[in-house]
């Protein structure tokens, strides 16, 4: 079973982890209204997704 030979220092660790934060989400206009929403996904301002109303819009 491998065992480490020295201790690992809290700055090389810190380092080594420095890349392991979370993934930035990505966001696109909705062509509908504009505003912002997550691809692949229903609006939730007007509840458009592919040209169609899927869902009830959020302010009716």
């Amino acid at each position: 079973m491998a065992v480490p030979k020295r201790r690992i220092s809290k700055q090389r660790k810190r380092l080594r982890n420095t890349a392991k934060g979370a993934p930035v989400t990505a966001l696109q206009k909705c062509p509908q209204c504009q505003a912002i929403k997550r691809p692949h996904h229903v609006c939730a301002e007007c509840g458009y997704y592919g040209g169609k109303q899927r869902v009830a819009a959020k302010g009716a």
